[in-house]
């Protein structure tokens, strides 16, 4: 809705106003207001100089004390510089602390300056000013009946329109707005557009980062300059979001508000069944392990087949934080990142773009996929994020949803330490369970080879020496130091350890090597006292 300083000039707390400079401004947009109170110029730039804001002050900060002229006049350069629509200074218990110099500087730059006083002399509370304003940039002056009758007029023209899609672009057209509707997973499944300033991709990223999933009212997004309002629906008992684009401003926030609630009563009323979200299909039925399905909606989807590079489960994650690292990996670098996401769990499926060049700042599409799986387990302990990086195509997919389905509840027996599983990882469990279903003659032969240290040893002494091989093979990626940080003992004794357990096992194994048989034994171990 636009809203001018001369609209604002009319509303009861200005309405007695002097215009001190700046009358030929009049026309000025004002889009928010704020309390300008700060005691030093970068203060007062950081909260009071955006633009088109009408900033109310005293000139008193918020010590009390009156703000000098030279500062006054350096904060009234600076806050034109910034754009905003205006100041206004109000009175305090009969005094105006205005500077004549202030004044005679706001005129040479045609700044909008107010002075702000009642009548009756009593001083003007800023919150009058606040709620007025605002009033006026959400309702109007009165509440404009004709958007919402001749939106009705289309709606719910049953005889003219034969389904909901066709009455909604008829509405848009004749009153100049545009509606996309979103899945839960904000993937598009209606548009209708009837300009074309911005992409739905950069309206729906910025709607994301602005978290806009989790507010239950509708949030205003400037996207480009182009004016957006964002809420939750319900169609058919599902959640879903809609956003309503006002092509040139001429709407309140209230009428778009109600604009929303009228479309889903006409859907309704149509009974609007929405287009299914291919996105969250997809990932559904790579999550089932239904290749033939997953094919036929990543050709509809128009995904190259090679573009798919990894796949992922998480969970315990706050999904604030997860959307916004996402979104920033999708500016960045061009990835694509499809997602679902409920109740602290999000599946994806990462697909590389063609525009990231591959060079030593960037790394390589696995190592930017890593990286963000490390960000993402950051701020809680309680993430776990099972992965599958490095594959390609659908086929690659499936089989890494596979491995995450069948092994993400054993995964962490192994690795008590990891909040971050691989497809290695899980390969690894993945084959000690075959090996403990398989027969008992196999698992036999490999933990046969842990046998050594019980006959050799006494039982402490065995365990001492086992838990230290665990820890240095499964844990630490066969590092001395971090050995002995899991286990709070010193380098040099995890060093004895080592050496005793080569004794004992007639092996070599280091930093640089280790036994691939023993890795499986270890394993196991792990595997059969966790499950009893």
């Amino acid at each position: 809705m636009k809203v001018t300083i001369d609209d604002c000039l009319e509303i009861n707390s200005l309405s007695k106003s002097q215009v001190l400079s700046g009358s030929s401004q009049g026309y000025r947009r004002v889009t928010s207001v704020s309390v300008m109170d700060g005691t030093t110029l970068d203060s007062i730039l950081a909260e009071n100089g955006k633009p088109n804001q009408l900033v109310l002050t005293s000139f008193q900060g918020n010590d009390g004390d009156p703000m000098d002229e030279e500062l006054q006049i350096k904060v009234v350069r600076a806050l034109a510089a910034a754009k905003i629509a205006g100041i206004a200074v109000f009175w305090r218990n009969g005094n105006l602390f205005l500077q004549d110099k202030t004044v005679e500087v706001a005129r040479e730059l045609d700044m909008p300056l107010l002075c702000v006083k009642d009548d009756n002399g009593e001083d003007i509370r800023y919150s009058d000013v606040i709620e007025g304003v605002m009033d006026k940039l959400l309702y109007g002056d009165n509440f404009r009946n004709d958007l919402i009758t001749k939106t009705i007029f289309h709606l719910l023209n049953f005889e003219k329109y034969s389904n909901f899609q066709t009455a909604l672009k008829e509405a848009a057209i004749s009153n100049d707005f545009q509606v996309i509707l979103l899945s839960k997973d904000f993937n598009p499944i209606l548009t209708v557009e009837t300009r074309h300033q911005t992409t739905i991709e950069e309206a729906i990223k910025l709607g994301k980062e602005r978290d806009v999933e989790k507010s239950g009212i509708y949030t205003f997004i400037n996207v480009n300059g182009v004016l957006t309002y964002w809420g939750p629906i319900s169609i058919d008992g599902q959640k879903h979001f809609i956003f309503i684009v006002d092509n040139d401003d001429n709407y309140s926030a209230g009428e778009i508000t109600k604009l929303a609630e009228i479309i889903e009563i006409a859907m309704g009323m149509w009974k609007f069944t929405p287009e299914r979200d291919a996105k969250a299909d997809l990932i559904k039925a790579l999550m089932r392990g239904n290749l033939s399905l997953a094919s036929s909606l990543r050709n509809e989807l128009e995904i190259d087949d090679k573009s798919i590079i990894s796949v992922f489960q998480s969970k315990g994650i706050d999904l604030a934080h997860a959307n916004q690292l996402m979104y920033e990996m999708e500016s960045r670098h061009g990835f694509e990142i499809l997602r679902i996401a409920s109740d602290g769990e999000i599946y994806g499926v990462i697909l590389k773009g063609d525009d990231l060049d591959i060079d030593e700042e960037n790394g390589s599409y696995k190592a930017l996929c890593l990286d963000l799986y490390s960000k993402m387990k950051e701020g809680s302990k309680a993430v776990r994020i099972f992965h599958s990086t490095g594959i390609e195509g659908i086929e690659g997919a499936v089989s890494g949803y596979r491995l995450i389905n069948e092994n993400w509840m054993f995964v962490e027996y192994v690795f008590p330490y990891k909040r971050v599983f691989t497809k290695y990882d899980m390969t690894l469990v993945s084959s000690c369970t075959s090996i403990r279903m398989q027969n008992g003659n196999l698992k036999e032969t490999f933990m046969n080879l842990l046998d050594p240290f019980n006959r050799e040893l006494g039982s402490n002494k065995a365990k001492q020496l086992l838990d230290t091989l665990e820890t240095f093979v499964l844990d630490a990626g066969l590092n001395s130091s971090m050995t002995a940080k899991f286990m709070g003992i010193h380098t040099n004794t995890v060093q004895y350890r080592l050496k005793r357990i080569n004794e004992v096992l007639g092996a070599e194994i280091t930093g640089n090597r280790v036994i691939p048989a023993l890795t499986i034994a270890l394993a196991l171990k792990r595997l059969e006292i966790a499950e009893g």
